[in-house]
């Protein structure tokens, strides 16, 4: 290990052994994460074309 790097792996200096734990999710709870996943990617993808259709509007109107 460098005198850049820390236990965690990156740069921070905090000198610490990091350890990483895994989380096993249960058949349900991966679904449920799943489908909370897919709610958050279309409303993300809601306020892109939203954002998108205001900035296209916003080109228009100064052309005009």
């Amino acid at each position: 290990m460098s005198e850049h790097e820390c236990g965690c792996g990156g740069s921070c200096n905090c000198g610490e052994e990091h350890q990483v734990s895994r989380i096993y999710l249960t058949r349900d709870e991966y679904i449920s994460r799943l489908e909370q996943y897919l709610v958050d990617l279309k409303t993300e993808i809601v306020a892109v074309e939203e954002e998108l259709a205001m900035l296209k509007q916003e080109v228009l109107v100064q052309q005009s």
